[in-house]
């Protein structure tokens, strides 16, 4: 029984070997055949529940793609889209530049490893080695937050400037940091966790475990909360008219600012404490402009507007000699994908 067994391990082996090998025996014959200059970069965003990719030509976007996150192997998945981004470009591996992977986590980038990602249950491991061995084509690994910062500076809001901050403004607080056109990792791509640096000391208790925390102030989440706790002590409030307490958001106090006074108290603390992450985040680093990505950010200049007052008289030094512009993010949904791309640019 145990010589059977092992013969069918075997033979699969076997199998998967020959398989992968008549793979790359199809993209080496691919690129063989051709030799068409190479035109064509493709970057794939991962997130928790989908994974985005886009192939741009000459920085023109010429296809797009949009799956759902799967189970199976990391690298096998990404090995799929890049398939499927290069076919939906009309392309073949001989035109493309590179693959870039915008991935959640903590990222070497200098050795295109995700040390760590909770929500992909990943841990060490070697994503450039293995989607270059699997696609033969080069291959650049980023944090997700950090390609959306790169993905803004060379296509979106910030385009026009060197130096300059993303923030995320969804269910956490993230973001990057692009200084002379380049991500800023820090130490082992540990680094720029904008949404855990203390703006209330003892504050409110955050999702890392200390209290005070930037994302525990600016979240959509905790506008969510902090517009429920309104709504429950003025029952009188405009809000109530169209939302209850299980289905007012990020957008309630904000759509009713202008009629109701306990929606404006809302607002005027959110942009409050915002603005005071932000000051911390340009007296540090004075970026030319500070660019708002995330579900907030869709409020636009009835969000801008305030904030840009408020953030104006926490600013040191004020902005006579080096301003910092406030913008919301152009690209949405795709900032990361593109910021993929602009690895290999």
């Amino acid at each position: 029984m145990a010589k059977t067994v092992n013969s069918k391990k075997q033979n699969a082996a076997a199998k998967a070997s020959a398989k992968a090998n008549a793979k790359a025996s199809a993209k080496a014959n691919d690129q063989s055949q051709t030799t068409a200059a190479k035109t064509i970069i493709l970057g794939i965003d991962v997130g928790g529940t989908s994974i985005k990719g886009v192939a741009l030509k000459e920085g023109k976007e010429i296809f797009w793609c949009d799956e759902p996150t799967g189970k199976d192997d990391l690298a096998a998945q990404l090995e799929s889209i890049a398939e499927k981004l290069a076919s939906g470009a009309g392309a073949v591996f001989s035109e493309i530049i590179g693959v870039g992977v915008c991935c959640p986590g903590t990222i070497d980038g200098a050795k295109g490893v995700v040390a760590y990602a909770a929500n992909l249950r990943l841990k060490n491991y070697p994503l450039k080695q293995k989607l270059e061995k699997l696609l033969g084509l080069p291959v650049k690994v980023c944090n997700d937050a950090n390609g959306a910062a790169l993905g803004e500076a060379v296509f979106g809001a910030s385009s026009g400037y060197k130096d300059s901050v993303f923030v995320t403004l969804g269910t956490g607080v993230g973001g990057g940091i692009i200084i002379d056109g380049k991500i800023f990792e820090g130490n082992k791509g540990a680094g720029t966790e904008i949404g855990h640096m203390v703006i209330e000391r003892g504050g409110d208790r955050c999702s890392c475990g200390r209290y005070g925390c930037f994302e525990a102030y600016c979240s959509a989440r905790a506008l969510t909360r902090r517009t429920r706790w309104a709504m429950e002590d003025d029952t009188g409030s405009a809000m109530w008219k169209n939302y209850d307490l299980s289905t007012a958001d990020g957008r309630t106090a904000f759509e009713h600012m202008d009629g109701d006074r306990t929606a404006r108290r809302v607002v005027e603390w959110y942009i409050k404490y915002l603005a005071c992450g932000l000051a911390n985040l340009a007296n540090i680093f004075r970026p030319q402009a500070i660019i708002l990505g995330g579900g907030v950010s869709a409020q636009g200049s009835r969000l801008i507007k305030p904030l840009k007052e408020q953030f104006e008289k926490e600013l040191f030094g004020g902005s006579d000699y080096a301003p910092v512009e406030i913008k919301c993010a152009k690209l949405g949904a795709k900032s990361g994908a593109y910021g993929a791309v602009a690895l290999f640019m």
